[in-house]
């Protein structure tokens, strides 16, 4: 499996942010595909992304093979829960593992879930997203959406041997449509894909990222 530069890297932090103002828009309103209900809050903000993001996926979809359609599960994540998740990850994998140091818990963690002073989610730059059929069921993908590296012992990783022929060809469905418009992945995780922000900013680059962590004024 190729070298994964993870979400800790210091190289990530050091790239600077511009944000371009962009809006971060409800994906609901415009309906380009189905929107999962698994990680829905109350506010709604989940199905938030940032417009350009959105257009990118919307173009994406109109990529994939006949019966095959993208499925949203989740966009943007406030700051306040991306750390939350992040502090409750890292506390899990302590517990597991007492004698690993601060810098090892951190990149550790960040294979599954981003340093919230980073976090491409709390930017609206970020998707999870999966493959679904024309009936709305999903396909093989090799792990469920967001599985973590140790309950499918790395199979979540995107280049993870040991998945089946049909979900590594549904993988490769997948990257080939939103790699086309732009978007990068996170390696370790095959759901999450990226545009605009730090992460993809190194993936591609560019000079800086054009997305930054924000606020959503929401209401449910």
């Amino acid at each position: 499996m190729p070298s994964i530069v993870l979400m800790s890297d210091p190289k990530i932090a050091a790239i600077p942010v511009v944000d371009c103002g962009e809006p971060l828009l409800d994906v609901r309103t415009r309906e380009p595909f189905p929107v999962d209900a698994r990680r829905r809050d109350d506010t709604g903000a989940f199905a938030h992304l940032r417009e350009g993001v959105l257009n990118r996926l919307v173009a994406a979809g109109g990529l994939l093979p006949d019966g095959m359609r993208l499925l949203f599960v989740e966009g943007y994540r406030p700051p306040s829960s991306q750390r939350l998740y992040f502090e409750r990850y890292a506390a899990g994998l302590r517990a597991r593992h007492p004698g690993w140091d601060d810098g090892r818990l951190r990149d550790e963690a960040s294979r599954y879930v981003s340093p919230p002073e980073i976090a491409p989610h709390s930017a609206g730059a970020a998707v999870d997203l999966t493959l679904v059929d024309a009936a709305g069921r999903e396909l093989d993908m090799g792990t469920p959406v967001n599985a973590s590296p140790e309950d499918s012992e790395g199979a979540c990783y995107t280049a993870a041997d040991g998945i089946s022929g049909a979900a590594r060809e549904h993988r490769r469905f997948l990257a080939a449509a939103l790699n086309a418009v732009g978007l990068v992945n996170y390696p370790t995780e095959w759901w999450h894909w990226s545009y605009g922000d730090r992460y993809w900013a190194l993936a591609t680059g560019a000079a800086h990222a054009i997305y930054g962590p924000r606020e959503l004024s929401v209401t449910g």
